[in-house]
């Protein structure tokens, strides 16, 4: 039995799993990681692993303080992936980003894969049907979207998640929530049917925090899974495992 930890720009998940079974998830903030951590394990007592994968600013000393309960594993660009690597700068590419890749090769195999993950930011990567990662894009999320009118204005409110009334905003606050939300979609649409334009037999995954958001507004099919990430990091550990 493993604890699967994904460490966000804003936030942390957790999952525990035993083989591909999937017992329960954890949302916590940074601050509580280590309190949260300890309930898990107390009530998850087998569990013998503990799997990392952070893209956030947390310590791995406050991973490290497990080890004498457990063995923990930070997933790192020395790994064995089961992709072929083809970005130009790879020690940059995000862990993150190359666990969704490993899930989706693992998960989805011969075909071609464009995962999307919509969180504090939206990322596309994309991997062809012979496991070639080819790299993707990197654009601000919504709530960046939001906070970025707030921020970079004089007058405009800091405004929530919320659907458009009509794609013509009759108020400011309306304008916004069309502008952020109304382009974002249209951009992920765009994305993909560039992506489709260029190779066949395609599948898109979206995940990220934006998932039950977006998967209703999207034009494309799409195979929507919130916990993408996170069964991902349990398949890349095992597919290390195996051939470290």
């Amino acid at each position: 039995m493993i604890l699967v930890v994904d460490v966000g720009n804003t936030r942390i998940k957790a999952a525990v799993f035993e083989d591909a079974t999937l017992f329960e998830i954890f949302v916590f903030s940074k601050i509580e990681l280590r309190k949260n951590i300890e309930n898990i394990l107390e009530k998850f007592r087998n569990v013998t692993d503990l799997v990392i994968s952070s893209v956030g600013d947390v310590e791995k000393q406050s991973f490290l303080n497990f080890d004498k309960v457990l063995k923990v594993h930070f997933i790192s660009h020395e790994d064995s992936f089961p992709f072929r690597n083809w970005y130009a700068t790879p020690k940059t590419l995000g862990i993150d980003r190359m666990v969704l890749a490993a899930g989706a090769t693992l998960q989805f195999p011969n075909q071609n894969r464009l995962v999307i993950d919509a969180g504090t930011c939206i990322t596309y990567d994309f991997i062809d049907e012979n496991d070639n990662y080819l790299g993707g894009a990197i654009a601000p999320g919504l709530r960046l979207r939001y906070e970025a009118l707030h921020n970079y204005t004089a007058k405009l409110p800091l405004l929530s998640l919320q659907t458009p009334q009509d794609l013509i905003g009759n108020s400011t606050s309306e304008s916004i929530h069309s502008g952020v939300v109304n382009g974002f979609v249209y951009e992920i649409d765009g994305f993909i049917d560039e992506y489709k334009a260029r190779y066949p037999n395609f599948i898109i995954i979206l995940t990220g925090g934006d998932t039950d958001f977006l998967a209703k507004r999207l034009k494309n099919t799409i195979f929507a899974n919130s916990n993408f990430l996170l069964e991902s990091l349990s398949q890349t550990f095992q597919y290390k495992i195996k051939n470290d």
